[in-house]
């Protein structure tokens, strides 16, 4: 049966202890297509992580739009490329006003008059990391994350001021991923003590939903049960060149 989207971020993180009622006061928040970390500056160039991961895959040491490592970058709808204002069903550029799909739908119960196109991962023109960093970056999928959680061991840590997770492979290697929360209609909530992470990969159970990495200071977990018009954060992953 269709869910209807009517809770902030319940089910699965909620039972797990992750999510909790409140909001934090909105940050300043600069909408800029060049990716800027909300103080004007343009992104640096991102440094790509060796992990020593089974697949090989190298990950990004920063958030798509961040500045630093610790920046929180920007945010983004699931099959999005630009930052934006307002995160809602309405202003979703692959949906009705009611949250039925007009693209990456495999049932046609959430589809627009049916609609289907069995897409289930994101191509490259809806992916926020192949479109803002190029170079073959793109957005991880759901099995590429849990990789990733499978071979590091993950810290909470407080780094220059920011909260986050420390992921450090057995290589000695590390990559943090800072907390800024996550943004729904105009507001941003729970700045620095949960964040949700987007990747390439549709929950093909629940097709108005995609996978994420959500994580506290508490617990970190694979979630598919948030709206695609969410703005989480979106952190890269490309090949090794080796």
């Amino acid at each position: 049966m269709k869910r209807t989207f009517l809770f902030l971020l319940t089910a699965t993180l909620l039972v797990a202890g992750l999510c909790s009622c409140g909001k934090e006061t909105p940050l300043p928040y600069v909408v800029d297509n060049n990716s800027t970390d909300g103080d004007g500056t343009v992104t640096t160039s991102v440094t790509w992580v060796d992990l020593g991961l089974p697949s090989g895959l190298l990950w990004a040491d920063r958030n798509v739009g961040a500045v630093r490592p610790e920046g929180s970058g920007n945010y983004y709808a699931w099959g999005e490329t630009n930052p934006k204002m307002n995160f809602e069903w309405e202003t979703y550029r692959y949906s009705s006003r009611n949250g039925d799909m007009n693209k990456y739908c495999n049932d046609p119960e959430y589809g627009i008059d049916g609609y289907t196109d069995n897409l289930t991962t994101l191509e490259a023109s809806d992916d926020a990391a192949t479109v803002n960093i190029g170079g073959g970056a793109r957005t991880p999928t759901k099995d590429e994350w849990q990789e990733l959680m499978d071979n590091t061991t993950s810290t909470w840590i407080t780094r220059n001021g920011v909260n986050g997770r420390l992921l450090t492979a057995p290589n000695g290697k590390s990559i943090f991923l800072p907390t800024p929360g996550y943004r729904l209609g105009r507001d941003i909530y729970f700045d620095g003590k949960y964040s949700f992470y987007w990747s390439s990969s549709l929950d093909t159970e629940h097709p108005d939903s995609a996978w994420s990495f959500g994580f506290s200071s508490a617990i970190q977990n694979l979630c598919g049960d948030y709206g695609r018009y969410y703005g989480f954060s979106v952190r890269a992953v490309r090949a090794s060149q080796n």
